[in-house]
């Protein structure tokens, strides 16, 4: 329906018929069980449905808006009704109209609008909206099937482990539900959150969010790679939407999962790591270049080569291999955890200064992958221990969520866990 008085985001477009065709050809891919090989036709405008779900391998926009919610009601019902209400929010918001089916500035005069307005006049902003299940939906901690959902968890759902040098603060980490948000425009991503939050209350609780700018990785090779709050380029290697053959090893669950419900899903780790930026300002050039083991300049790795050169970790320089020992690359890359690939999706943040004048600035880490315990626990607590950038960081913030596949229309999202 469109937007009271008549406004529609998506209408600034013009795009009404190319957006059905871009539907039609969504549930076509859907029905063959091929992936989408590329963004929706329609420019800044993404479909919330589709094989899976959006905001993983779509191209990083600039912008974020990531919260997590504790439920407040125990009552299934409620919880379905809350993630049918949030389905269809979220199609129409990402289709560029408002929250509710109304609109902002019409319905009755002695009600709230079903919409709060801030988004009026914008274009969809190539926004996305992703949702995930923390393990705490399941049985709750204090070990309460709340919604008769434990016998559906899978076993790589548990609350991650505390890795050494961890600071984290309970008001950032966990969740039973989490929204992610990304858009190229931020009060269009904000925008998005808010109206989730206020459709799920007496319901969900916002229990910690995340603002996020300036993505610190590239999901497809149409984009540049980005650089994070050290100046340093930041994943050069990430998995690319071109190429599903590395996502379905890496990223999507497959059918030999021990939950049935979650093939087509994926598995999201959040982790809020503040840098010491002022102690980084004051190292060498050459300093930093050692622990990150890639030129600041161009990323290439210190090795030699460019940007996307394989890094020769056994080159012999004066005192020791050019690539450091505890150099980042060489700690965090595939070779030394398995194969383990990840698709990273982080953003930079800066949410003000600390009690000491300091900023409070960092890295948001979001990362896809088809399995916790195979593709990240090993990985980060080996860097924790012997990466020589963890003097520069301190993870404040920690949560794992179960992302469901993608939703079809008719669906609501994660059904199928209830059914």
């Amino acid at each position: 329906m469109p937007e009271r008085g008549g406004l529609s985001r998506r209408g600034l477009f013009g795009a009404a018929g190319v957006g059905a065709a871009a539907a039609a050809g969504m549930a076509g891919a859907m029905a063959a069980g091929h992936h989408p090989a590329a963004p929706a036709t329609v420019p800044g405008r993404h479909d919330f449905h589709g094989v899976h779900q959006s905001g993983i391998v779509t191209p990083a926009q600039d912008r974020l808006h990531f919260a997590a919610f504790d439920l407040t009601t125990s009552s299934r019902a409620a919880l379905i009704a809350l993630l049918q209400d949030w389905t269809d929010a979220a199609a129409r918001m990402m289709a560029g109209h408002g929250a509710g089916e109304i609109g902002p500035t019409s319905g009755s005069y002695d009600a709230p609008p079903d919409d709060t307005g801030e988004a009026i006049g914008l274009p969809p902003s190539s926004l996305t909206i992703t949702f995930g299940f923390g393990p705490t939906l399941f049985v709750d901690g204090d070990g309460n099937d709340r919604f008769g959902l434990a016998g559906r968890r899978p076993a790589a759902l548990e609350r991650l482990p505390h890795f050494p040098a961890d600071v984290l603060e309970e008001s950032r980490s966990d969740g039973d539900l989490c929204i992610q948000a990304c858009a190229d425009d931020p009060q269009v991503a904000v925008h998005a959150i808010r109206n989730l939050a206020r459709i799920a209350f007496g319901r969900a609780a916002i229990r910690w969010s995340q603002l996020g700018f300036g993505r610190t990785s590239s999901t497809s090779t149409s984009q540049v790679t980005p650089r994070n709050l050290f100046g340093f380029k930041d994943g050069t290697a990430n998995l690319k939407l071109e190429d599903p053959a590395a996502l379905d090893e890496h990223v999507w669950i497959g059918a030999d999962t021990d939950q049935a419900w979650t093939v087509g899903g994926s598995y999201l780790v959040a982790r809020r790591i503040s840098m010491t930026i002022e102690t980084w300002d004051r190292q060498s050039l050459r300093e930093q270049e050692r622990v990150i083991g890639r030129t600041k300049a161009e990323g290439a790795p210190l090795s030699g080569g460019g940007e996307f050169t394989a890094p020769d970790f056994d080159l012999p320089g004066r005192d020791g291999p050019l690539i450091d020992v505890a150099a980042h690359v060489r700690l965090a890359h595939p070779d030394a955890n398995g194969g383990a690939q990840l698709l990273r999706r982080g953003y930079n943040f800066v949410d003000g200064t600390d009690a000491l004048g300091r900023l409070d600035a960092g890295l948001f880490f979001l990362a896809f992958m088809i399995d916790p315990r195979t593709h990240y626990i090993d990985m980060q607590r080996r860097l924790a221990q012997l990466d020589g950038l963890s003097e520069y960081l301190k993870h404040t913030g920690s949560a794992l969520f179960l992302v469901p596949r993608g939703v079809a229309e008719g669906e609501f999202v994660g059904q199928q866990l209830f059914d």
